[in-house]
């Protein structure tokens, strides 16, 4: 007779599961309008993370294509003749801030999993004449990126979206040349989120099933090789972030740097 008992899901499998209904979600994204798929409900342009007149200076359906929680441009603080790479570049539009910033002797690496990103990014960078940024399509878990090859390593509000975030630690920690820097906006709790949220795909899509506890985000990166791990409230208003309401998701700005010398 069949057996009635339910076979546990493995790691592997729930990974894909994940991946799978976020890239689902994000190709809705890139295939509208908006940054808001043809079936959600939500407003997610932020016109609030970036200065007005630093959005006026593109395109009005670039400027507004959005998914982010923070502004990481501002955080890496770039100079020119930097290799910037992005973790899950979407549209591209913090590809393009970074290219003014780095200049033609710098060099921006957009990688996004969703192929319907990477050609609405790639049209993009077409219509904006930009020469010095490329898109490629990959995992944030297995980068298609050289190793000690980037300076900066941004991304906003993508980490969260990653089922296995220490392998996400470990691609960060190979890529980052001896001295690079992380400058990353993301979704993070002070504790745990709880289980309901957890094991809901439709909440991993939204940026708040995955979000990590700021503490285990610190400790990824730090055993992932990087230091000088400062986490803070996107809100400076709300204090500090080990205050925030116990496994309620909430925007921070993340940065660390890659020892100069090898440990």
């Amino acid at each position: 007779m069949p057996s009635d008992e339910v076979r546990p899901i493995s790691m592997s499998e729930y990974s894909d599961h994940v991946h799978g209904s976020v890239r689902q979600r994000y190709a809705r994204h890139a295939t509208s309008q908006s940054c808001c798929g043809p079936n959600d409900n939500c407003d997610c342009s932020s016109p609030d993370l970036y200065p007005a007149d630093l959005l006026a200076t593109l395109p009005e359906d670039v400027a507004s294509f959005t998914l982010g929680c923070g502004n990481p441009i501002d955080l890496a603080r770039l100079s020119p003749g930097e290799v910037v790479l992005d973790l899950g570049s979407g549209g591209g539009l913090d590809c393009f801030f970074a290219s003014r910033l780095v200049g033609e002797g710098g060099q921006v690496i957009g990688v996004d999993m969703t192929p319907e990103m990477i050609e609405r990014a790639r049209l993009n960078a077409g219509r904006l004449s930009v020469k010095n940024v490329e898109f490629r399509q990959g995992f944030l878990e297995a980068l298609p990126v050289e190793d000690a090859s980037i300076d900066v390593v941004i991304s906003n509000c993508v980490i969260n979206l990653s089922p296995d975030k220490s392998k996400v630690f470990a691609e960060i920690g190979r890529v980052l040349k001896l001295g690079g820097r992380l400058a990353v906006s993301d979704v993070v709790s002070n504790g745990p989120v709880p289980d309901a949220l957890r094991e809901d795909v439709d909440a991993w899509g939204a940026c708040l099933g995955g979000a990590l506890d700021f503490r285990e985000f610190e400790r990824g990166l730090l055993e992932a090789g990087l230091t000088d791990v400062v986490i803070t409230a996107r809100d400076s208003a709300a204090g500090p972030v080990s205050s925030a309401p116990a496994g309620v998701p909430f925007s921070a700005l993340i940065s660390a740097r890659k020892p100069k010398m090898p440990s």
